[in-house]
């Protein structure tokens, strides 16, 4: 992570960095422990005081605690209380994939320099690192940010598609002269890790619905009429509306059709997942799903649409440009920055037009799998970056 340079002369900031990693790994550790699966709500409460703790510690003041729809966020903001005060938005989550009771067949460990435990990649070592960074920036609630401000928002249900934080992140998002996602970094085509993303394709979701007639499929099949035969031919229109060129996937998904072995099926139904780069691919496909007929005779309705516009590079190459300028006064080598298929809460923010950069967080792999790691020597200089990042948007 480190070049040459900074081997030869470390700059203050890596070494503050390197002295409070053990520091940051215990409080990685009981989040990771504590376990905080997003459909699980009494657990993300009980995740949400634990980073309160936390935040307070280091920080010096509680955050806000936002119960909507019994889902908890927290939200601490930092510096200057004036409107029109420069600030950055920190963006993180603390709600995981990983159902209660997953740390018994999964357990916190760091052996050979790689930390494991459910959501330690994603993204509760992005998290810790946010929390420690905005503590560089406080004194209580007064702060050392005189003109201007960091707001940390750390959000309970971004993995199920953020139903109760989107208008929340967004309105946080407004008037901030950028957000900095603390979701884990990625890998370049060519295998090298820690990359910062640049775009997030959007995501949209249809479900398919279809109504046909039931009938004995032995005795009189031909007064039926098949679900199951339209969902096929429906299925193959759907694919047609993919433009790999442009980007553009479109993956039917989850399927159900029939009730019985001996019953031409009266109901079936398939659920669709989009990704594309642009509005305008995310427009082309929820006008392509809108011109959906019956092949058969039975009645196709679509529901769904649009859940996360796209995190467009444009959104993203100014802040990526003065990361990258930052990391090289430091001695951080970054690699060139991707886009990436997956959505983020980042998507939310440059949808409405605040420069986002995502990725910002751990290095390692294994998202939401088995596998998933954290590479440990990357936590202290990619937390250091984080404060450099913050000083140079802030005006030093």
């Amino acid at each position: 992570m480190r070049n040459a340079r900074a081997t030869r002369m470390s700059h203050p900031l890596l070494t503050w960095a390197d002295e409070v990693l053990p520091e940051m790994l215990v409080d990685l550790e009981h989040l990771i422990r504590c376990e905080s699966p997003s459909s699980d709500l009494t657990s993300v409460a009980r995740s949400a005081d634990l980073i309160a703790a936390i935040g307070r510690r280091l920080i010096g003041f509680d955050p806000e605690r936002l119960v909507i729809d019994g889902v908890t966020h927290l939200r601490w903001r930092i510096g200057s209380p004036e409107p029109d005060a420069p600030r950055v938005l920190l963006l993180a989550h603390h709600d995981t994939v990983w159902p209660m009771g997953s740390i018994e067949s999964h357990p916190f460990s760091i052996q050979d320099g790689v930390l494991r435990g459910p959501g330690c990649f994603d993204m509760l070592t992005g998290l810790v690192m946010a929390l420690h960074a905005a503590a560089t920036f406080a004194d209580g609630p007064g702060g050392q940010l005189a003109h201007a401000g960091i707001t940390l928002l750390v959000t309970g249900d971004e993995e199920v598609g953020s139903p109760t934080s989107r208008a929340l992140i967004e309105q946080e998002a407004r008037g901030c002269i950028a957000t900095l996602v603390l979701e884990p970094s990625g890998d370049t085509p060519d295998g090298h890790h820690g990359a910062l993303k640049i775009g997030r394709k959007g995501v949209s979701n249809y479900r398919v619905d279809i109504t046909g007639r039931a009938a004995h499929a032995g005795l009189e099949p031909q007064k039926g009429l098949n679900a199951t035969v339209e969902l096929a031919h429906q299925v193959g229109v759907v694919l047609g509306f993919a433009d790999p060129v442009a980007g553009t996937s479109v993956v039917p998904t989850v399927a159900h059709s029939g009730t019985t072995t001996n019953t031409v099926p009266a109901r079936a139904s398939f659920m669709v997942d989009v990704r594309a780069l642009t509005r305008a691919e995310q427009a082309r496909i929820d006008e392509a799903f809108a011109t959906l007929v019956s092949h058969t005779g039975a009645t196709v309705t679509v529901s769904g649409g649009v859940n996360r516009p796209p995190l467009e590079t444009a959104a993203a190459e100014s802040v990526w440009r003065r990361a990258h300028a930052v990391s090289r006064q430091l001695g951080v080598e970054l690699p060139d920055a991707i886009v990436v298929g997956g959505a983020s809460d980042g998507n939310f923010t440059a949808g409405i037009g605040v420069p986002t950069l995502d990725g910002l967080g751990a290095v390692g792999g294994g998202s939401h799998a088995d596998y998933e790691h954290v590479m440990v020597d990357h936590i202290a200089p990619r937390t250091a970056l984080l404060v450099a990042l913050l000083r140079d948007l802030l005006g030093g």
